[in-house]
């Protein structure tokens, strides 16, 4: 599409669904946008941060330093990087997206993860959400890191494969358990999807999970173990936010 006719079809869907703030609704000035009091809510994560697991420093570090957390215990995952603090500002644009059927959002954050993603990407041979169980699948109707995967795919260039993974078992909601609770609540959760073709897209490829949000690291930790013993060369972690805890 020329530059002539996609700027007509943007101006037909304004005309049509006036520019809305993806957290509060408030009219904006273009599709994908945020009004300027919820901008400024957001803590966008950049350097210095943890060279694994991508915790923001609050102070200067040389590359390539650890969190102590990681340094403690290093997860599987290679990196981790997200692109918004999850907190009170960033909470109603998660939420919104996962429960709130908002998934027109997904466009401007596969533009977010491309961008806090820039490292990760750069050699990185597929995408792969983490996905929800069937039975959970059917009520909410979409898979939020699914459609993130797929937004950053078309921005990124890099494919997704959004079935690679499967969640076997229906687990308990996260919400409320502590760290080595979510680690049990999820060990055996998930495989590769049953067939011979997949193991062909995963051994010796360098793969990047995407979710919406990184809290403990369980889910994304045991996903990556299913990942490497399948023979992966390397797994890393984008997502849309991440719990900070001080």
């Amino acid at each position: 599409m020329g530059r002539t006719a996609a700027g007509a079809a943007t101006r037909l869907l304004d005309a049509l669904l006036p520019p809305r703030c993806l957290s509060c609704g408030e009219a904006v000035d273009r599709q994908g946008g945020l009004c300027g009091r919820c901008w400024s809510g957001l803590t966008f994560i950049a350097p210095p941060l943890c060279a694994c697991c991508g915790l923001p420093f609050e102070y200067e570090a040389q590359e390539g330093a650890l969190c102590g957390a990681c340094v403690a215990a290093r997860p599987p995952f290679a990196r981790a990087r997200a692109v918004l603090v999850y907190d009170d500002g960033s909470r109603p644009l998660v939420l919104g997206f996962k429960h709130g059927d908002r998934i027109h959002a997904a466009k401007a954050y596969g533009v977010w993860l491309a961008r806090a993603g820039r490292e990760l990407l750069e050699d990185a041979d597929r995408l792969v959400p983490v996905p929800l169980h069937h039975g959970r699948l059917f009520h909410r109707r979409y898979n939020q890191a699914a459609l993130l995967a797929q937004a950053l795919s078309r921005h990124s260039g890099v494919p997704t494969t959004p079935d690679l993974l499967e969640r076997r078992r229906a687990t308990p909601t996260q919400g409320g358990l502590d760290r080595q609770g979510r680690h049990r609540n999820v060990k055996g959760a998930f495989r590769l999807r049953p067939g011979q073709s997949v193991q062909g897209l995963v051994t010796g490829q360098r793969l990047v999970l995407v979710d919406d949000v990184l809290t403990t690291g369980a889910t994304l930790a045991e996903c990556t173990r299913v990942l490497l013993r399948a023979g992966a060369a390397r797994v890393d972690v984008l997502t849309l936010a991440r719990v900070v805890l001080r």
